[in-house]
Order: structure tokens, then C-alpha cells, then sequence
């Protein structure tokens, strides 16, 4: 762990100069406090998961920090909804801003507004749409009135509500989700913006501008849980505010083919595109990954690929999802023997022992076969790490100062 945080520092550390470059020029850390990034990225996960053997669904959660001096994500998994049959379950996301509160409360309280709007027998799917709208309204009143006045914050939001029909996701600002269908990226939440032209009607509406893409110079979406500052324009629902909490909520039928289904914060999306998740996600699974253990290896990726931001992860597998294949794990374990060999060679054949980095760079210029789809490289960076630490560890102590 501490070889592949020193390699993520050295990789990104002109990635990590230019945001806070731009943050700095942008006035983000004066409207949302400091957003200072760390010396070194906190790299440290806690995966989790489950299954819901009844209904054939499976999912797991990770989190990191990262870069970021503090961690604002959260979130939640329910595979049983109480009062509901069988083969309900409730996920979320939630990225906060200016703080975590706002998405720590999501998390703990948004399912429960969801399953009093629901009620014991929800209609579908329209009716399920207008139950996950009124939660998400209502959690916001609430929060709203244990708000401290005056103090900054908020958080956007994604949510899967799964039952036995459908599909329903429910979303906020620029949390995203990604449903992978018969080996294709078949539905993916669009972000939430101040220049989409719903987004500008409503903000112009309100007597809100819009400033370098930003709602009033500062706020990135313009839907969220909180930033209550922003929700004040007299004689106007909440709905129709200059940052609205209402979700804007899909309803897709399940079918068969459905694979699985990614709930994650920006900071993964910012690194990767959702079809290069796709592919990662689906050859992960073919290894017979556990999905909690893939969602700290997709985390790493994200990581390794530049993402400075917070970061959190939600993989929900259905029935449909790819199975384990034999041909897939002798590739992998060929691929990790053989860049283990790779990394030998290079310390062995240099008169100085190289850095960490410097090996990374040597490997990206290679035509290396059977690298994972979507991360490439960047997907064996924790491997590359651990190969390096044991060469070090080998080989005497003077090799630790060039991690």
C-alpha cells in the first residue's frame, strides 16, 4: 500500500498542481471553504458487499479520500426495503460539497423517506416515480430544518431503487449511474448542469446568472440536497429554485440481459468514460472477482488514471452478469507472472535502480498484451507496486529511498 501511494503521488503530482491552479483562479475554495490537496493521496478502502440469494442480485461499495484533505462522500445499501416483498433493494451515492453533512445525511435518512413515500403497495412505475420524487423533497425539507442558517454545503445524489420489474434511478446534480445490457452500455444518467437548457430556464426563472459555467460563479450543479443559500427566491416551490432537489427519475424495465448496473461519485467519472467502465467492470467479473473487491480495484484505477477528487462506488449485479470463465483467469495470472518478470528485468539490467515511476512510464511504452480493458496499465499499477516493494525488500534498504 505504501509503494503504490508513493507511485500515485509521483504520477500525479503535475494532475494535482494544475487543479489546485484552477480552483484557485475559479474562487472555488473562497465560495466552499479550503480544498486543499493532501501530500500524498489516502489510498485506504473498506470494501463491503452482499446478496440477496432470493432475488439473484449482488453488489459491492467501496471509498476512498484520495487526494482530497477530507472526505464528503457517503452511502448506502439496502438489499431488503421493510414492508415490501422480496426483491426490493435500495442503493445511493451521495457527494457532498462544502462538507460531508449533507451527504451523510442522505445516506443514513434518504431511504427512509423512500420507503414512507412508497408506502406498503407502490404503484408501477409511475406511481414508484412520484413516490422517489417526494422523497427526495421531503429528505431536503428535513435537512432544511437541522440545517444551521447560514452555513455552506451540500450534495448530490444517485440512487437505484431496484424491484422486481423495473429499474428506477433517481439523481441529483452529477453523481452518475450506468446499467451495462448484453455487453453494452445501455442507460447512463446525464449530469445535472447550470448551462443544460432546463437547468438555465429554471435558474433565470429564479433571478439566478450564470458565471463560468458555474450557477452564480460557484456552484458546479444546479440540483442537490442542501446549499440551502441558493434556495431562497420568494414565492417559488422548491422544485423551481435556483438549485432544486427534486430527482429527475428513469424507469427501466428489467430484462435478462441486464448485467449490471454503476452508481458512482464524479471523481470516477472524471477518470474514466462509462464505456471504458463498462468493459473494466465486465472483465473484472469474468475473473470472478468478488464485487466489492472490484470496486476497489476499479477505485485504484481511478486513482492511478489521474482522479484527484473523492471517490465512491456502488456495483449492483443482477442474474444476467458475466459469469467466471477459465480462459479469462490463466490470461490474467499469465499477464501478472509475466509483468512481475518485467519489473525484475528493469531493476536487474540498470546500473542505478530505477524509481517506481520511471518503471511505470518504461511499461506504459510497451505493447503489452491481455491488459485489462478500459484501465489498461493503470489497472496494474497495485500489482506493479507490490512486484517493486519486494524487489526492495530483496535487495537491501538503500532501494526504499527510490520508491
Amino acid at each position: 500500500m505504501a509503494a503504490f501511494a508513493r507511485l500515485l503521488e509521483r504520477l500525479l503530482w503535475p494532475a494535482r498542481e494544475k487543479q489546485e491552479s484552477e480552483e484557485e483562479e475559479e474562487g472555488h475554495r473562497a465560495q466552499h471553504g479550503p480544498q486543499l490537496l493532501l501530500d500524498a493521496p489516502r489510498c485506504v478502502q473498506r470494501p463491503h458487499g452482499g446478496a440477496a440469494a432470493s432475488c439473484g442480485l449482488r453488489f459491492g461499495a467501496s471509498a476512498v479520500q484520495g487526494w482530497r484533505a477530507h472526505m464528503e462522500d457517503a452511502h448506502c445499501a439496502w438489499l431488503e426495503l421493510p414492508g415490501l416483498p422480496p426483491g426490493w433493494a435500495f442503493f445511493a451515492v451521495l457527494d457532498g460539497h462544502g462538507g460531508a453533512r449533507a451527504a451523510l445525511f442522505g445516506a443514513r435518512h434518504l431511504p427512509g423517506h423512500v420507503l414512507e413515500a412508497l408506502g406498503p403497495a407502490p404503484g408501477e412505475p409511475e406511481g414508484v416515480r412520484g413516490a422517489l420524487r417526494r422523497a427526495f423533497l421531503s429528505a431536503d425539507a428535513r435537512l432544511r430544518a437541522l440545517w444551521p442558517r447560514g452555513e455552506p454545503g451540500g450534495s448530490t445524489a444517485v440512487a437505484l431503487l431496484v424491484s422486481p420489474r423495473f429499474l428506477y434511478l433517481a439523481h441529483c446534480g452529477d453523481s452518475r449511474a450506468m446499467l451495462s445490457r448484453a455487453g453494452a452500455v445501455a442507460f447512463s444518467t446525464e449530469d445535472h448542469r447550470p448551462l443544460r437548457p432546463r437547468e438555465r430556464e429554471r435558474i433565470h426563472n429564479a433571478g439566478g446568472i450564470i458565471r463560468r459555467r458555474r450557477l452564480e460563479g460557484s456552484l458546479a450543479v444546479s440540483r442537490a440536497l442542501g446549499d440551502f443559500a441558493y434556495k431562497e427566491a420568494p414565492g417559488r416551490p422548491p422544485e423551481l429554485q435556483l438549485v432544486s432537489a427534486e430527482p429527475e427519475v428513469t424507469a427501466l424495465a428489467r430484462q435478462g440481459e441486464d448485467e449490471f448496473l454503476l452508481l458512482a461519485s464524479d471523481g470516477v467519472w472524471d477518470a474514466m468514460s462509462g464505456a471504458a467502465l463498462a468493459g473494466l467492470v465486465a472483465s473484472r467479473l469474468c475473473l470472478g472477482l468478488a464485487p466489492e473487491l472490484l470496486c476497489a480495484q476499479l477505485l485504484d484505477t481511478c486513482l492511478c488514471k489521474g482522479s484527484l477528487d473523492n471517490m465512491t462506488c456502488i456495483l449492483v449485479c443482477f442474474p444476467g452478469s458475466p459469469r467466471p470463465c477459465e480462459e479469462a483467469i490463466r490470461k490474467e495470472l499469465a499477464l501478472d507472472a509475466a509483468l512481475g518478470r518485467r519489473v525484475a528485468e528493469l531493476c536487474s539490467s540498470a546500473q542505478e535502480p530505477p524509481s517506481l515511476n520511471t518503471v511505470f512510464w518504461t511499461l506504459a511504452s510497451e505493447d503489452i498484451p491481455d491488459l485489462p480493458p478500459g484501465g489498461g496499465l493503470y489497472c496494474k499499477a497495485a500489482v506493479l507496486a507490490e512486484a517493486y516493494s519486494q524487489l526492495c525488500q530483496a535487495s537491501g534498504h538503500h532501494w526504499q529511498k527510490v520508491l
